[in-house]
């Protein structure tokens, strides 16, 4: 079973910059698509960004152009650089892991951003 805690949230400024990490502790990380979801306040959890073994990734249309995702294998994390934040983007951020048949373990606390000038 893999474990997942989520880091680098925090206050940004539209237009800044900001990135998050998910240290992977436990199980095998290495072979799976890995990816964000974020939650706004009173919204539905929402897939923002995938990655899988290789490197190929996915984004909801929102983020295009704006956010990156990325792993490392070696240090079994994924990351996930916001540029040019926009307040729409405020939410709890969660990293998951996914297998051949769906998300594999459960939700973690998540790491808060907020965008507000």
């Amino acid at each position: 079973q893999v474990q997942f805690v989520e880091s680098g949230g925090g206050l940004v400024q539209p237009g800044g910059s900001l990135r998050l990490s998910c240290a992977a502790s436990g199980g095998i990380f290495s072979i799976y698509v890995m990816a964000w979801y974020r939650q706004a306040p009173g919204e539905q959890r929402e897939l923002v960004a995938s990655i899988t073994r290789g490197g190929s990734t996915n984004y909801v249309d929102s983020v295009k152009g704006r956010f990156t995702i990325s792993r490392d294998n070696a240090k079994k994390a994924v990351y996930l650089q916001m540029n040019s934040p926009k307040p729409e983007d405020t939410a709890v951020y969660y990293c998951r892991q996914i297998g051949s048949s769906g998300p594999l373990g459960s939700w973690g606390q998540g790491t808060q951003v907020t965008v507000s000038s």
